[in-house]
């Protein structure tokens, strides 16, 4: 198998299992009324780290249509974040929906992989470099998420929630300080644990 194919085949597996990931019950994407928390982070970050930024970008892209997708068909207060094909109580989805569906996932992939590869090199220290490349990977996701939905739809936000506008800003820091650093730490010990057993596979 040349180095192209081999690839290409690795690239397709992460793809698969965010899908997979997506498609399972409670897995992929996590109801908690009137939000989502995901799980759906955690391949493209190892796909960052073990096959690089760009392919890692790939599967972060992959990230974002699921997202898209999982809230047109099964949508919760919040999806117009996500979808510009959702529609709650006047409140709807347009082209930005796409940026925070798009952007904050292909970051992940990117930065995972970027931050993997300059520690590394510079470090030497394997654990370390996956850690903090899979903690910047996550919270990346989250920070930005929450910072373009409160940039596009503050107002919309609080309404579907029903919190007060005026207190919308420390309900989202609320979010990033609770779900993002659960987030975070699931994709750092996950990633380490499986990053340590698949690069002897995929980098032989």
């Amino acid at each position: 198998m040349n180095k192209k194919t081999k690839r290409l085949s690795y690239l397709s597996l992460f793809i698969a299992i965010e899908i997979v990931i997506a498609t399972l019950p409670f897995l992929g994407f996590i109801p908690l009324g009137f939000i989502n928390v995901t799980t759906l982070h955690i391949p493209v970050i190892i796909a960052g780290i073990l096959l690089g930024k760009k392919d890692g970008a790939i599967v972060g892209f992959t990230f974002g249509l699921l997202s898209v997708i999982k809230n047109t068909i099964a949508p919760v207060a919040t999806s117009f974040l996500f979808s510009p094909f959702y529609e709650i109580g006047g409140i709807s989805g347009n082209y930005k929906s796409l940026i925070i569906s798009f952007i904050p996932r292909i970051l992940i992939g990117y930065l995972s992989g970027l931050c993997y590869s300059f520690l590394v090199n510079k470090t030497k220290k394997e654990d370390i470099a996956i850690g903090v490349a899979a903690c910047i990977g996550s919270l990346a996701n989250t920070v930005l998420v929450m910072g373009f939905a409160y940039l596009f739809f503050a107002h919309e936000y609080a309404q579907a929630i029903h919190v007060a506008y005026d207190t919308i800003f420390y309900f989202m820091l609320g979010v990033i300080a609770t779900n993002g650093i659960a987030e975070a730490i699931a994709g750092v010990l996950i990633s380490i644990a499986v990053c340590k057993i698949a690069s002897k596979i995929i980098r032989r």
